[in-house]
């Protein structure tokens, strides 16, 4: 973990098409949190927002996600987090959407949850206005990941690329992290019916020992419990195994400041 402040301030490469802005982002120790400080935009290009499928402006944020600097293993697992986790450079990790299966909704889908059907981000990213990057914009103007980011791997190659609620590092290492997760065979028992074909969160399960990682996409590495990023569902961890800040649980970006 960081146990030293650090700023950061970087320039993205203008391209065509192409929205450019400064990566401001500051890592500090505050107590027992570990707490990283950014403006919410990327060190790498972004992609062009609004766009035809997002009618969503990016616009910088003040953000603050505070992490424990010594994590620790819960007697229970926390889910149903929108924000689960903050990469290396001050981007929020938000893989869920606010969509579900909705027969009156535009394109089958709207905001009701009471279909039980939650769209799936990554079966058709193109169609929520995401950039090359698995990353887009909100209502409020934040940027945030879906799945890994290309470009924040090449210049944040090696590991951790980000950090969980928990404090537990997120790292992307195809060779040792495997999705254990699969979907579902058969069909939909419910409306929109039809087979299990990663359109919604509800196609997948998880499958014990199908790959290396446990539900929550970790495993423990060299005596410390992991989570993984993965080129499959789910991605990015969904639950956590460590203690979480309660701040992550108690606001919608997970993180606004430090809870006290």
């Amino acid at each position: 973990m960081f146990e030293y402040r650090i700023a950061a301030l970087l320039m993205v490469i203008i391209a065509p098409g192409v929205l450019a802005h400064d990566n401001v982002a500051e890592t500090f120790v505050d107590g027992e949190m570990t707490c990283m400080r950014s403006n919410g935009a990327p060190d790498h290009e972004m992609g062009r927002f609004p766009n035809a499928a997002n009618p969503n402006a990016f616009r910088e944020q003040e953000l603050t996600f505070c992490f424990p600097t010594s994590p620790r293993l819960a007697d229970t697992v926390t889910e149903a987090l929108m924000t689960v986790g903050v990469s290396v450079t001050g981007v929020p990790i938000r893989p869920y959407t606010a969509g579900y299966y909705d027969p009156d909704g535009r394109r089958g889908i709207g905001r009701d949850p009471s279909s039980g059907w939650r769209q799936q981000a990554m079966h058709n990213p193109r169609s929520l206005g995401m950039d090359d990057q698995n990353a887009h914009v909100d209502r409020s103007g934040l940027y945030h990941y879906h799945a890994v980011s290309s470009d924040l791997l090449h210049a944040h190659g090696g590991t951790p690329i980000g950090y969980a609620p928990d404090g537990f590092e997120i790292w992307y290492d195809p060779a040792i992290g495997i999705s254990s997760w699969a979907l579902r065979p058969g069909e939909r028992l419910t409306p929109p019916g039809g087979a299990h074909d990663g359109t919604f969160e509800e196609d997948f399960e998880y499958v014990a020992g199908s790959g290396t990682l446990d539900e929550c996409n970790g495993t423990v590495i060299d005596g410390t419990y992991t989570y993984f990023a993965t080129d499959t569902y789910p991605y990015f961890p969904r639950c956590f195994k460590g203690v979480v800040n309660p701040d992550f649980m108690q606001r919608p970006r997970g993180g606004g400041r430090r809870a006290r």
